[in-house]
């Protein structure tokens, strides 16, 4: 289990938080809905889906090396 206060917890939920959003800006009602706003706390989501498009060959192997990392190291 990866504890939300340690590093690596925060690396796993950012990683996470990002490719939820990335995959959310392809369905359409929730892309309307969820990633409109571009400011304010809303925007988050929405800057975190544009993360997740345009670097999504990092974001990937990210996720795999954390995985890697998380199930084989920790």
């Amino acid at each position: 289990m990866t504890n939300v206060y340690s590093f690596d917890g925060i690396l796993v939920f950012g990683l996470l938080f990002i490719c939820t959003c990335a995959y959310l800006k392809k369905v359409p009602r929730l892309n309307s809905w969820l990633l409109s706003e571009k400011k304010g706390v809303w925007g988050v989501f929405y800057k975190a889906a544009i993360i997740g498009t345009r670097l999504h060959i990092a974001v990937a192997i990210s996720c795999l090396t954390m995985a890697f990392y998380v199930v084989f190291l920790k």
